[in-house]
């Protein structure tokens, strides 16, 4: 087994009373509680309550990947190196977005089982992130806070996040309000990005991943501040650009959306958030 990220000090001795301190003990672990969902494949997700040596609650989710079929091993491969499993992508992906100023969680432990044309069994353990997904409480946060500023400062904030997240040369793939919490605390906010097992480094062909990734914000987010907010977001996320760029953008994605919800037949995609931190 190769190990990618060892348990923090920390956390290693909650990790080891669980048996989650080594590959064949993930494995077997039986704790927690599975989070299902239609399409996981040869994935779990097990959501992890634990406690620190004083007592004090610890929550993570731990995501098992079983040996992927060859087309994907193969896939993987191509798009992000050899020997590199979902976990160890999914590991990197995290650092590489806190390194890019990206609110989101900490891997705690991860490791692979290495074999021939690629890792077979995998696994990572993260931290959660506070707060809940916009697609839940997004309208009720809007609704609440319509006349007093914070809608303006929550457009900023996310444009900023986009911005952050793209200026360092990244895609999400999954950028639904799903995969977007929002931690409110008394008298401000603090968005968090998750699901980054899909985030990458296109080579090629950057503007139509940053059109998928906006298209698929703007197909999931409340209506009403798709209408009120999508053009001061859009100015922001564009930044000194926005003027000679806002037309553009705004026609590919646009055309992305509605091509999305010809194929969904609903306003939204499937899913109101989840717990798949």
């Amino acid at each position: 087994m190769t190990s990618l990220a060892p348990p923090d000090p920390a956390l290693a001795d909650p990790l080891r009373r669980e048996g989650l301190d080594s590959l064949a003990g993930v494995f077997s672990y039986t704790g927690g509680s599975n989070l299902v969902k239609d399409g996981l494949g040869h994935r779990r997700r097990t959501l992890l309550k634990l406690e620190d040596a004083e007592g004090r609650p610890l929550l993570f989710y731990l995501k098992r990947y079983g040996r992927e079929p060859l087309p994907a091993r193969l896939k993987r491969r191509f798009t992000y190196g050899p020997d590199k499993s979902p976990a160890v992508v999914e590991a990197e992906n995290v650092r590489s977005a806190r390194s890019a100023g990206i609110a989101t969680m900490e891997v705690v432990a991860a490791g692979q089982e290495s074999g021939l044309l690629g890792a077979h069994r995998s696994y990572i353990i993260v931290t959660a992130v506070p707060g809940d997904a916009l697609s839940r409480c997004g309208e009720d946060f809007l609704a609440r806070h319509r006349d007093n500023g914070l809608a303006a400062a929550f457009t900023e904030q996310l444009a900023d996040l986009a911005r952050e997240l793209h200026q360092a040369g990244y895609v999400h793939r999954d950028f639904y309000a799903s995969h977007l919490f929002l931690d409110e605390q008394p008298g401000g906010f603090q968005l968090h990005l998750i699901d980054l097992a899909r985030l990458f480094k296109p080579r090629w062909r950057r503007f139509r991943w940053r059109v998928k990734d906006l298209a698929q914000l703007k197909f999931s987010m409340p209506p009403e501040w798709v209408r009120g907010h999508w053009g001061p977001f859009l100015a922001e996320y564009l930044g000194a650009s926005g003027p000679s760029q806002a037309d553009r953008y705004n026609r590919a994605i646009d055309r992305k959306v509605a091509a999305m919800r010809r194929r969904s037949g609903r306003r939204s995609p499937a899913g109101t958030g989840q717990l798949t931190q």
